[in-house]
């Protein structure tokens, strides 16, 4: 089993995730990460269609000559040319001239990785996820794109993975239950599950991590700050999960700060630590843009929270559910 570290780095917003990143800052990002000792950065083809990939490549060729860094992406999308020219798609801005197809079959992912390679400029890639299966992203096609996936993509990695060219073969995604749907079907190394064990989500991928437990599925993290609002605060409120937050959510996270007041701990720290006080939880990364970022999440991460603080943090959470009503 591929061993991560507790904090690794998200790469959406060095693809230009709702702005435009200049190459500059986005190498810069990825140097600080390393010179702070965060050494597993998570990327995807999606992530401003090739962007981001390339620029996470670019950074670590120039940074990481030795390829110490671990390094995840994923499949399920095929990037082909297309003739838009919108300033923003998919809510990646000045992205290049390509347009993310879904496809989890064996010759797409197959496909994808070769293609993944070459843009990060790596032989070798430590874990391969499949990107955004189920439900909530596919709908009526849902299945379909599962079948593909059981029957080809799946079958791939798995061949990659014993061939010793990728670490580990897992699932990337936001909703729990494909990744149970999975679970009866596949042996997976690593699940990513973004924003859906958070310290505003308690309860919501509980059975999950209960049989991630059972099966030696280690758990990979993402969006610890909920896509924006565990680190923007209730007075401040944008994000939450890609969407402007409902008052029911600004109001939950109001209430924990004040009880993160109380102990002089930041929200922020809180929301970054929470995950990994599980042992299934093998790493936590956050989306990070900018030297400033990576400061503060290294400090986020070191700060001392109390158990005292932690008791009244998961005292009475409130169902997941009542965030999605």
């Amino acid at each position: 089993m591929i061993d991560l570290p507790p904090i690794g780095m998200g790469c959406a917003g060095i693809g230009n995730l709702y702005r435009r990143v200049d190459d500059a800052v986005a190498t810069d990002t990825v140097a600080a990460a390393l010179d702070a000792g965060i050494g597993y950065f998570d990327v995807a083809p999606h992530y401003g269609f090739g962007l981001a990939e390339s620029r996470l490549g670019a950074a670590l060729a120039a940074h990481d000559p030795d390829a110490r860094a671990l390094v995840s992406t994923k499949v399920g999308r095929l990037l082909e040319p297309t003739g838009s020219t919108d300033h923003e798609r998919h809510g990646f801005v000045d992205a290049p001239p390509l347009e993310p197809v879904f496809d989890y079959t064996r010759d797409a992912v197959l496909r994808s990785y070769s293609a993944s390679r070459t843009r990060l400029r790596r032989d070798r890639i430590d874990v391969l996820f499949a990107h955004d299966l189920g439900e909530e992203t596919h709908g009526d096609d849902a299945a379909r794109h599962l079948a593909a996936f059981l029957d080809g993509g799946y079958p791939a990695l798995r061949e990659l993975r014993d061939a010793g060219d990728i670490g580990a073969i897992g699932i990337g995604v936001n909703e729990v239950a494909v990744c149970h749907q999975l679970l009866d079907s596949a042996d997976l190394d690593l699940i990513l599950l973004a924003g859906r064990y958070t310290l505003l989500e308690q309860d919501g991928a509980v059975a999950l991590i209960e049989r991630c437990e059972r099966a030696g599925t280690r758990l990979v993290i993402g969006g610890p700050y909920n896509s924006g609002i565990l680190v923007e605060g209730s007075a401040q409120a944008r994000h939450f999960n890609y969407a402007p937050p409902p008052a029911l959510v600004v109001a939950r996270v109001a209430a924990l700060e004040q009880a993160c007041r109380a102990f002089d701990v930041p929200l922020a720290a809180a929301a970054l630590q929470f995950p990994l006080r599980h042992a299934v939880v093998g790493s936590v990364i956050p989306g990070l843009v900018g030297r400033d970022q990576v400061e503060a999440t290294l400090r986020y991460a070191r700060w001392p929270i109390p158990d005292a603080l932690w008791d009244r943090l998961t005292a009475d959470a409130p169902s997941s559910d009542a965030f999605a009503a």
